[in-house]
């Protein structure tokens, strides 16, 4: 079965489980696109009833939280020289994963600390793979579970809504349309929300360092 008989199939069979499983393969290392899943479940949520909109962004929080324990843990037990090794060899290219992309990750991961968990789910090309450098940094899994979900759970909300959008705006098209509408737009979005979650908590850190001051 190719990428495109899965994604047809994926389409053809959404439900709560086909979301937590595909968004555990699309948050773990594995190249799957969340779009291919939660906007069209969103869509079938408004359109056929048959699922709730609420209990897609859960599962597919679920799912993202599983794939993100996976990279955790398996870079935490491997360590920096076999992730990078296997950054480096044929099978880690098939799974669109190269030395420079881990060693950005990294980076995102040293420039923001723990917060990274959070803001990576936003970041196109950096959501699947900031796992790997908090498992390789040992952070600890509660905090590393509680930003996940809360980033994880913001992405799927925005990827639920561009399909709520697509239902108000082409109630008739079928899920292939939707899941080309949704990849147009997804990442940008992404970026305005993440631009709006730094200027917010950056905003806050200010107010706490001026009220530090005035006590």
């Amino acid at each position: 079965m190719d990428s495109a008989e899965l994604i047809a199939w994926v389409l053809d069979n959404l439900n709560y489980w086909v979301v937590t499983v595909f968004m555990a393969v699309e948050s773990s290392f594995i190249p799957f696109p969340s779009e291919v899943v939660v906007p069209p479940a969103a869509w079938l949520a408004m359109s056929k009833g048959e699922m709730s909109i609420v209990l897609v962004v859960v599962f597919a929080t679920l799912g993202a939280d599983i794939g993100a324990l996976f990279n955790y843990y398996l870079a935490k037990w491997l360590g920096r020289p076999v992730v990078y090794k296997f950054a480096d060899s044929r099978i880690g290219h098939m799974c669109l994963i190269d030395r420079q992309s881990v060693e950005k990750a990294e980076r995102y991961f040293r420039d923001h600390g723990a917060a990274s968990t959070f803001f990576g789910r936003l970041v196109p090309a950096v959501r699947q793979l900031i796992s790997i450098p908090a498992g390789l940094a040992g952070m600890r899994i509660d905090h590393f579970l509680l930003y996940t979900t809360l980033g994880a759970g913001v992405w799927n909300s925005v990827l639920a809504f561009i399909g709520y959008l697509i239902y108000r705006a082409m109630p008739d098209v079928g899920p292939e349309r939707v899941v080309e509408e949704a990849t147009k737009y997804s990442h940008e979005i992404g970026y305005v929300i993440l631009a709006l979650a730094v200027v917010i908590i950056g905003v806050l850190v200010y107010k706490g360092v001026q009220k530090k001051k005035t006590v």
